[in-house]
């Protein structure tokens, strides 16, 4: 019997003697890509040639204009196909599904299209649905002394909710209430110390009485001192954890029974640096813990009818990125360095590293309308998301930069960063 093709006798090439386990040979691979059904077949090939040197790869091409996609020829097939079908089977399926299906391609992508539009519709539908009797929920905002919390207490007090606003100083205190209504009670917190949080606990218990409190918005924060971790203390760290992350804490857990009792919301604010390490210091660890306690506490609480949002505004203009602020704290923690420390780094690198500091101004957006209609929305909304990105920096940059390989995010970073004087 001769070896014709596909013969029983037809010989198999031995790809070793070939060449291909050749491990310089980095062409070595197969492009045919067999039916969906071998997938688990090649997998097992690819493994039993992996101890001869042999490589085996799949390619899975989309869709391209060759003979295999030939849409007169895929028509024509199909026609045949249907015209050896018996009566029963034809009128199972109709005349219709056979006009339809012979583009099938082009149905999909309409289906797609149609399906996304039809996602935004209905997400737009339920955002703009509002909660009912506003005006009788009770709202407790930590730092309203300036920047989102003050505009924020403004703000919901212009739409009518009864605000309990929490400020640092009595005359920050008396600024806000000049310019609200009678509605806004204001009290004073300091949220690094447990006497005063109790305080204001049994201060806005008086206040909500059997009602429970609609919304806590965790809105107090510091950024200082910021510089590279090698230049801080301990003390450094606990100062911005005292109040970002552990003051936060503590606030909550104080007035969460008076949230379950109301079925209320709670308003985390966080950061973009919640979700990428930009600087040194205890702020960017106090963001990332905003932002674990909130996850883990929005799936605890959402048995009780309760949900929390975490806001994460890009940069903005308020007292957090105030560049004079931090420009003093950065020059304060280069005064007290070691010797050492200081020839490590070299005069040119504290020069260059204030430079960026300096442009801050420049770089944040004045618009807090964007967070604070954010804030408003999580305390209003019947179906508030579950984060907020305000500020396009935060959407179009930072956000998408938090998801790439970490190897490129240190990349980019690494080029913007100043050099020290005995980098390697």
């Amino acid at each position: 019997m001769s070896d014709g093709e596909g013969g029983p006798a037809a010989e198999k090439p031995d790809v070793r003697q070939a060449g291909h386990g050749d491990p310089g040979c980095h062409q070595d691979r197969s492009s045919w890509r067999p039916p969906s059904g071998w997938r688990s077949v090649w997998g097992t090939h690819r493994r039993e040639l992996t101890y001869f040197g042999v490589r085996v790869a799949v390619i899975e091409p989309g869709y391209f204009s060759t003979n295999v996609t030939n849409p007169e020829k895929i028509s024509r097939g199909f026609q045949e196909t249907w015209d050896r079908l018996s009566p029963e089977v034809r009128e199972a399926y109709g005349e219709e599904f056979l006009a339809s299906a012979c583009a099938p391609c082009k149905a999909m992508w309409w289906s797609l299209a149609a399906l996304v539009g039809l996602y935004y519709l209905l997400r737009w539908y339920r955002e703009r649905q509002v909660v009912s009797h506003l005006q009788d929920k009770y709202v407790f905002i930590t730092g309203c002394d300036s920047g989102f919390g003050n505009l924020l207490a403004r703000q919901l007090d212009l739409r009518g909710l009864r605000v309990l606003a929490a400020c640092l100083t009595e005359k920050g205190a008396q600024q806000l209430r000049s310019q609200t209504s009678d509605r806004l009670d204001t009290v004073i917190l300091d949220v690094t110390k447990t006497e005063s949080i109790l305080a204001a606990t049994q201060w806005v218990e008086e206040h909500v009485g059997d009602r429970g409190l609609w919304g806590l918005v965790n809105n107090a924060g510091i950024s200082w001192p910021t510089a590279p971790n090698e230049w801080l203390t301990k003390d450094d760290f606990m100062k911005i954890l005292d109040v970002n992350l552990l003051g936060l804490v503590e606030v909550t857990l104080s007035l969460l029974s008076l949230v379950r009792k109301a079925r209320g919301r709670v308003v985390n604010v966080s950061s973009i640096m919640g979700r990428l390490s930009l600087c040194g210091g205890g702020y960017c660890i106090s963001k990332y813990g905003v932002e674990a306690f909130s996850d883990s506490l929005r799936r605890e609480l959402t048995y009780f009818g309760v949900k929390v949002a975490v806001i994460e505004p890009g940069y903005f203009s308020t007292n957090v990125t105030n560049p004079e602020k931090i420009s003093r704290g950065f020059q304060e923690t280069w005064d007290r360095l070691s010797p050492e420390v200081r020839e490590a780094y070299g005069e040119e690198f504290l020069a260059s590293a204030r430079k960026p500091i300096e442009k801050l101004k420049s770089m944040c957006d004045t618009n807090l309308y964007l967070v604070t209609n954010c804030m408003e929305h999580a305390l209003t909304a019947c179906h508030p998301r579950t984060r907020y990105s305000p500020g396009w920096d935060a959407k179009l940059l930072y956000l998408p930069m938090s998801y790439l390989p970490t190897l490129l995010v240190d990349t980019m970073i690494y080029w913007n960063s100043p050099r020290p004087a005995k980098a390697v």
